[in-house]
């Protein structure tokens, strides 16, 4: 389970760690800055894949998305006006869990002629044991191009000359003795974000899909039929006819195949016959995808949704709630939510986020040693 989560100098976050539970929950006013926890996420979960660097370039660079602020934020209640910058350009993430921790630092390129001007470089990589990355729980160091482990007779090197672009977790994950590195990447390539569901009338999941076993859901919500037959026959069936029911109760889901394609349909009392995905509603639809996401039958070490509750009847906000308080039993789930009575359904970890001075901040700490541990290791 992720524990601990570390954010600075990412859009209005200059720095901000919380700790995460088996479900959270984030709020905020809109504008507080939770849409940028969720990216910086994002980030992390990218990278596990190697990719990101191009992210980062493709919304414009670290210059589109790092903190523009004022180095010391918020001081004593007042903003602290900043005159001339005295730091380096950093984006900082990381992330920990009880045993394993991983830390990355982005900053500009050093001057050069290049085409890749974009392109941020990869300043420190950490993995650590533990929640902090303090020096005495690191276990591999990545400084600029040289790379190091710590073992039973101190540091030695793994790599050096790494490009400015190339991650560790990408270039010595398969190191025989560098078995964290693989470890901190699959930690991140377990994450599933879901935020682009689409429902609208040429959406890919109103199309007739190819029946072929699926154990997770796309992005898009494309094979969302083949998700929901996949989980039924992988002996979850039950989960997926309670979770329509309290939603839309009477009725009975249909995942008809034709020719080797396959589609969804809804049962309704007192209908002559199912609906075809095709008349279904936004709200009941975005339900259905919701349903799949939360039960496929590869169960993520992470989910992440952010505002789940978009074209959702306020009669659908309860039985969203129980779906995903029930899959937070076996896979842990943060939800980004401005919608006070979906926060309230879930219960579980609360962090509320406020913006003073541009700055997003947890509301109702106190100062800066009033949130968890974190000690970023020095350039």
């Amino acid at each position: 389970m992720i524990r601990r989560l570390a954010i600075e100098g990412y859009r209005s976050i200059r720095d901000l760690v919380v700790d995460l539970e088996p479900l959270t929950v984030v709020t905020g006013a809109n504008g507080s800055g939770k849409s940028s926890l969720y990216r910086a996420l994002r980030l992390l979960a990218d990278c596990g894949e190697g990719r990101i660097i191009a992210s980062l370039a493709a919304v414009g660079g670290l210059d589109a998305v790092r903190w523009a602020g004022p180095e010391r934020g918020i001081l004593g209640g007042q903003v602290a006006q900043g005159t001339v910058r005295a730091k380096a350009v950093s984006l900082r993430l990381g992330v920990a869990t009880d045993e394993l921790g991983y830390a990355i630092d982005l900053g500009l390129p050093v001057a050069q002629q290049s085409a890749f001007d974009l392109d941020p470089e990869i300043k420190q990589e950490h993995v650590f044991a533990g929640l902090d990355p303090r020096p005495a729980g690191v276990l591999v160091e990545r400084t600029r191009g040289l790379v190091r482990m710590r073992g039973d007779g101190g540091w030695r090197t793994l790599g050096s000359g790494m490009h400015p672009w190339a991650s560790v977790l990408d270039e010595l994950a398969g190191h025989e003795e560098a078995a964290e590195l693989s470890g901190a990447r699959r930690m991140l390539r377990g994450w599933r974000f879901h935020d682009a569901l689409r429902t609208d009338r040429t959406a890919p999941a109103r199309q007739p899909q190819i029946a072929t076993r699926s154990v997770r859901l796309d992005d898009d919500g494309a094979n969302l039929a083949a998700v929901l037959r996949t989980t039924i026959e992988a002996g979850w069936g039950y989960e997926v006819s309670r979770a329509i029911d309290e939603a839309f109760p009477g009725s009975r889901l249909l995942l008809p195949a034709v020719d080797g394609r396959m589609s969804v349909a809804l049962e309704q009392p007192g209908m002559l016959r199912p609906l075809t995905v095709s008349e279904l509603s936004d709200g009941t639809l975005q339900y259905l995808l919701l349903v799949a996401a939360m039960l496929s039958a590869e169960k993520p070490s992470l989910v992440v949704l952010n505002e789940p509750e978009r074209s959702l009847h306020a009669d659908l906000v309860e039985p969203l709630a129980g779906l995903v308080r029930r899959a937070a039993e076996d896979t842990q789930v943060v939800v980004v939510t401005h919608q006070q009575r979906l926060a309230d359904a879930l219960g579980g970890a609360r962090v509320e986020l406020d913006k003073q001075g541009g700055e997003t901040l947890v509301a109702g700490r106190e100062g800066p040693l009033d949130q968890p541990s974190w000690h970023w290791p020095k350039r």
